[in-house]
């Protein structure tokens, strides 16, 4: 994670294996599992509008991303013998390209949670777009929706 998500915290979308999270340019998955699961029993196959995971020939996920990812870049980690990390390099980095859902249809974020992860997105730009400035405490108010409004120059 960047300095900037590490000062601000990460906005998770709850789903019943786990759950998601965003910046601008991925997307992770935290996959809890069993204890005592092996490496070679997890399957985990990214393709740019697709991913599927299966655990212990159960498959745990699979969908139609919500939006293409850079799958050749993607990678996944298996820690402790029970959680799986995923992370997804987002196809479109940029602030209005905020996931409303991982997966078309399935484990969308509430209004609340998809309202706070545009905020974070739309603060992570404009950390981005002036460095030297600490945006991670700061609060968003007003219509920034669809990667917000522009900061004066």
């Amino acid at each position: 994670m960047s300095n900037f998500d590490e000062r601000s915290g990460i906005v998770p979308c709850t789903a019943s294996w786990g759950h998601w999270y965003q910046t601008m340019e991925e997307v992770f998955l935290e996959v809890k599992v069993s204890e005592g699961t092996l490496a070679k029993e997890i399957k985990c196959t990214i393709k740019p509008k697709h991913i599927m995971v299966v655990i212990k020939g159960k498959t745990v996920l699979e969908g139609t991303l919500y939006e293409p990812v850079q799958a050749d870049e993607a990678v996944w980690t298996f820690e402790d013998k029970k959680l799986l990390r995923i992370c997804l390099p987002k196809a479109y980095t940029t602030a209005d390209h905020c996931w409303k859902s991982l997966i078309q249809g399935q484990y969308e974020a509430n209004p609340w949670t998809f309202d706070q992860m545009e905020k974070k997105l739309t603060l992570e730009r404009f950390q981005k777009e002036n460095p030297g400035f600490d945006f991670s405490g700061a609060d968003l108010s007003g219509n920034y929706h669809g990667g917000g409004p522009q900061l004066p120059s």
